[in-house]
């Protein structure tokens, strides 16, 4: 697999540090988890949180006590589903190949722990496995798309190494889809950059089974097909001989991108199939169903899955989406819902990655104005004499920017707006690019040999990327974030606000989702 070769040390050292803080997430939860248990009792929050059925074993509780602050949340809903199925209709809002992958892991890589540990111990501890082999995979993606479109290797490298301290790493470590995502999302759009347009279509399509918000990678391949049409106009304009060439390139471009819409599309249509079915059809029988979940359905108002003929009001539907009826119904997502008082707090949570994506969206506009009123679709000079601008205002960050700007005001106004952290965090590599490219820009420890101002990095210290701001060099494979951590002192206060947020947001989701208190 090309995400390891050997022959690239800053890869190496991306996956090598991805699975030091991975290994440090682990231990920090653990720790944490047992120390606030000590001090207080984890926060009786109004969540989903079903009986267990069978008397946990030792090994049992010694799983519980290790990695139980990984099953908070929305970690309950996704281990329920990998073990009971989709028996309640509020589940069919998370999609099912993430729960479908802890089920496989459980029961045929660990299948020979069945006799020492319960089939939910089996699933949190497959949660954890896979998550930790999905977040070295998708750092290593990370990089591999950061070289292909910032074309500036030491801009990749620092962005792949701030992904691995990401504000919402704890939801790349919870039993969360967000670090399976993160993993097929930044693959297929580096397959996409490398013009394997096929591979990439069927990573798309398995991301959009993880996530719904998949969904809208579609436009990744509307836009590639467009622009690769609009520049051969431009380069054929005048000629009428080629005219009826275009109307072949137009139909053949058109047909492919209709082709990998649709294929990014299925998965969410057929789950939205099996949903019409389990829930709309003749249902099941409740003599199936062990009580204490019947008795869950009545306490909290839970639909099963239709026994007495009563189906739910969205089955009526001209377009029965048990998704978006879900989302209103029990989650009160939709356009402007959000906005009250009482969500200040949850407002200010979004605040910092709000304005970092705003930020990002402004720096590249301002530094691209008529690209960005062309929509990228203009030939330019230094493309044509095949000098593209390197680093995160280059051409071909566009459809990145527009692809975050999307989601972020998408977020803000219809979403619970305190999930854009992990909402961003595990879907564009946006917020890590402008974030490297900040530090790159502003931070003397980064690219100077030294000076006589205070904030400068010893004269006998080498350079970490290159020898001056907005320089694309190789720079050394030395770890930027470690060597920014270790000179703290030094840094601008830019540098600090930035990695702060990542850190505080890293410590803080830590410390407040494993002890069941809210988070984003």
């Amino acid at each position: 697999m090309e995400l390891v070769s050997r022959q690239d040390p800053h890869l190496r050292e991306v996956v090598r540090f991805a699975a030091c803080c991975r290994a440090l997430t682990l231990l920090l939860q653990a720790s944490l988890l047992a120390l606030f248990n000590l001090l207080i009792p984890d926060h009786a929050a109004d969540a989903f949180s079903p009986p267990r059925l069978s008397e946990p074993g030792p090994w049992d509780l010694l799983v519980e006590r290790l990695l139980g602050g990984l099953s908070r949340w929305d970690a309950e809903h996704f281990l329920f589903i990998a073990e009971r199925g989709y028996l309640y209709e509020h589940s069919c809002a998370f999609f099912p190949l993430y729960p479908l992958s802890l089920r496989a892991v459980a029961q045929g890589a660990l299948w020979p722990l069945q006799g020492l540990l319960r089939l939910r111990s089996r699933l949190l501890l497959s949660a954890v496995l896979l998550n930790s082999l999905f977040s070295l995979l998708a750092a290593a993606a990370l990089y591999e798309l950061g070289c292909a479109v910032l074309r500036c290797r030491g801009v990749a490298f620092l962005a792949a190494a701030l992904f691995s301290v990401s504000p919402a790493n704890v939801f790349m470590a919870a039993a969360y889809s967000e670090s399976m995502f993160a993993f097929l999302a930044f693959s297929a759009m580096w397959q996409l950059e490398k013009g394997q347009s096929w591979l990439a279509g069927l990573l798309f399509s398995l991301a959009s089974g993880a996530r719904a918000n998949g969904l809208v990678n579609a436009g990744f391949f509307l836009y590639s097909r467009g622009k690769r049409f609009a520049l051969q106009l431009q380069v054929g304009s005048g000629s009428v001989k080629k005219l009826p060439l275009l109307w072949k390139q137009l139909l053949s471009v058109a047909s492919s991108a209709v082709l990998m819409c649709a294929g990014i599309f299925l998965p969410f249509a057929l789950f939205q199939y099996y949903a019409y079915v389990r829930f709309c059809g003749p249902g099941i029988s409740l003599e199936t169903i062990p009580e204490p979940l019947l008795q869950l359905a009545r306490d909290k108002g839970y639909r099963l899955a239709a026994t007495d003929g009563v189906k739910p009001p969205w089955c009526s539907q001209r377009f029965p989406l048990v998704y978006t009826y879900i989302q209103g119904a029990y989650w009160n997502v939709g356009f402007l819902r959000y906005f009250e008082l009482r969500q200040i707090p949850n407002f200010l949570l979004a605040l910092p990655v709000t304005l970092l994506g705003s930020w990002a969206a402004w720096t590249y506009v301002v530094a691209n104005p008529r690209h960005c009123l062309t929509l990228g679709l203009e030939r330019r000079k230094s493309e044509e004499e095949g000098k593209p601008r390197a680093g995160f205002c280059c051409p071909a960050v566009f459809v990145y920017v527009v692809h975050a700007t999307v989601l972020l005001a998408f977020g803000f106004f219809c979403m619970h707006v305190q999930v854009l952290t992990r909402f961003l965090g595990s879907s564009s590599p946006v917020l890590y690019w402008f974030s490297a490219h900040l530090l790159q820009e502003h931070e003397p420890l980064l690219w100077s040999e030294g000076t006589d101002h205070q904030t400068a990095a010893p004269r006998s210290e080498k350079p970490l990327l290159s020898k001056s701001p907005g320089s694309c060099g190789k720079g050394s494979s030395a770890n930027p974030v470690v060597r920014l951590l270790l000179n703290w002192r030094l840094l601008t206060p830019l540098s600090k606000c930035v990695l702060g947020f990542f850190l505080s947001f890293w410590l803080l989701g830590l410390i407040l989702h494993c002890n069941f208190l809210p988070w984003t």
